[in-house]
């Protein structure tokens, strides 16, 4: 399972952010499928309000979600890649994730101390960027003394490694993410599989306070924020961990009516799964049936023999063809039934590619 890793400095809310991340959805619905792995690891689903119309529509027993993992990691300090703190502890754990969500404090609470002593949320991601950049500066260099050693003997590989370098090192010794690097989609893709920490896709989770909340451009560390993320084309979710927290002990009914008193309709919690989920690069086929409804996940781009392989084996090796009606199509029809004679439902062959939202019943002979 892909897996997002959760980052921060101390005192910034990443440890509330992800007991409400676990907690919370444990508690939406008795029969959501939910683990802890391990104390700093948890399976939470990904919302979908599609599933529960198709329960309704199909009369399902049950009804099982998507589902996204996500790793709490030990709070960075400055010093980190030269093993300060936790610091090899958190460059170890950031290393095998594939996304990074990194909070950042957004509010003022003289009760809660900064770990700088005043509350500056580009500085905090300016430190995290920085440490992790002087980690990837020290596998570069290796990576440039090896591949040095090819090139004067003529290998065409290294030489391309040393020009692709050239381009990535100078980013790195400014202290900025190698995804900042001017490099072609191929380049990235070469680069990508160096596994540097500041390659990873990221999304920052703004902490904010409730008073925030409902217009959280009215908050200077949000937009300052947002302008960072805009110039390296990162996500922003606002989230209110504070909040977050205080919701996990509700039913949905008064969570409802919680967030709508806080001038708000959905959960920061909520987005900030789905953010992390399209970030991963993953998203959702639907099957729906009287036995259960159920969301399945796949990387974008999945051609339909190797979605029905999430399924079973066995289908995807007999596959013959998809049966396939957009969630929206189904839903305008009234029923599978009313999608049949409306001409909505479709035949689709081994060369499909799966659209978000697609439902589906595989046609196979094994």
């Amino acid at each position: 399972m892909l897996q997002a890793g959760i980052v921060g400095l101390p005192n910034v809310g990443k440890s509330t952010l992800f007991n409400a991340l676990t907690a919370q959805e444990a508690a939406l619905a008795a029969n959501y499928p939910f683990a802890t792995i391990e104390p700093n690891v948890g399976v939470v689903p990904v919302p979908d309000d599609r599933l529960y119309v198709l329960e309704t529509m199909n009369k399902a027993q049950k009804v099982i979600p998507a589902t996204v993992e996500f790793l709490d990691i030990a709070g960075l300090v400055r010093g980190a890649s030269k093993g300060e703190g936790l610091g090899n502890q958190f460059l170890a754990n950031i290393r095998q994730t594939d996304a990074v969500i990194q909070v950042v404090r957004c509010f003022e609470d003289e009760n809660i101390i900064h770990v700088e002593g005043s509350v500056d949320p580009i500085r905090d991601i300016e430190t995290i960027q920085i440490e992790l950049a002087l980690a990837d500066l020290a596998s570069a260099e290796k990576r440039r003394d090896k591949a040095g050693r090819g090139a004067k003997s003529g290998d065409k590989d290294a030489k391309r490694e040393i020009e692709l370098l050239d381009k990535v090192q100078p980013v790195l010794e400014e202290g900025r993410p190698a995804r900042a690097a001017d490099l072609t989609d191929d380049e990235r893709a070469i680069v990508k599989g160096w596994f540097f920490l500041s390659t990873k896709p990221t999304i920052y989770a703004a902490n904010v306070d409730e008073e925030s909340l409902a217009d959280p451009d009215s908050n200077p560390h949000v937009v300052a924020v947002k302008k960072h993320a805009a110039a390296e084309n990162a996500d922003v979710v606002i989230i209110c961990a504070k909040l977050e927290a205080e919701l996990v002990a509700l039913d949905a009914a008064e969570r409802a009516e919680y967030l709508e008193g806080h001038g708000v309709t959905s959960s920061g919690v909520d987005q900030l799964i789905k953010a992390a989920y399209h970030m991963l690069g993953l998203m959702s086929f639907l099957t729906a049936g009287e036995k259960e409804v159920r969301a399945w996940t796949i990387p974008i781009g999945t051609k339909a023999p190797q979605a029905a392989g999430e399924i079973h084996t066995d289908i995807e090796r007999g596959f013959i063809r998809a049966e396939i009606v957009s969630y929206d199509a189904l839903i305008q029809a009234g029923n599978m039934n009313a999608a049949k004679e409306k001409g909505v439902v479709r035949l689709e062959g081994k060369e499909y590619v799966m659209q978000e939202g697609d439902i589906v019943n595989f046609r196979f002979n094994v």
